[in-house]
């Protein structure tokens, strides 16, 4: 298995940061996940264990098309995702910490394709580095829309 683990402060309330990542997980996943180039959620209704969705992405120039499921839901701190097959699972976890929050992010790829073991050292450096995008591209928009909705009600 390989994981890539990262966490950082945002300096916005938890219950928006769970509302950004899980409640409005379909609008929201292409904006901090910019690889992902479709995503199609085929469980209709709000987001629940076992709702559907299918993305299509290109990571490193190739080409996935995956179907995952939500596994776990415990608003408002933390929700959780498996691909269909066991590939790879994604963990999102909101702490409080006063007026701001601490979000915990981790990608576990839980095999690697024999074809691919030459690369294994690569594909870990790759999966760190997406970890660390992940939580600082979340970090961005939500406290720059936090930023523009302050303006526009000052």
């Amino acid at each position: 298995m390989v994981r890539g683990e990262a966490s950082i402060l945002i300096n916005v309330e938890s219950a928006r940061v769970f509302d950004f990542v899980a409640t409005e997980f379909g609008t929201n996943y292409k904006r901090w996940s910019p690889e992902v180039q479709q995503i199609d959620i085929l469980t209709p209704g709000p987001l629940r264990i076992g709702s559907r969705a299918r993305q299509i992405r290109i990571d490193q120039g190739r080409k996935s098309d995956t179907t995952f499921r939500v596994v776990t839901l415990e608003p408002p701190t933390h929700v959780g995702f498996a691909e269909q097959t066991g590939q790879f699972r994604t963990q999102y976890h909101i702490e409080p910490s006063g007026e701001c929050s601490r979000l915990h992010f981790r990608f576990d790829l839980t095999r690697i394709e024999l074809y691919m073991r030459p690369f294994e050292k690569l594909i870990r450096v790759a999966i760190q580095d997406g970890a660390e995008r992940v939580v600082r591209n979340i970090k961005g928009l939500i406290e720059s829309e936090q930023a523009l909705s302050s303006n526009s009600q000052g």
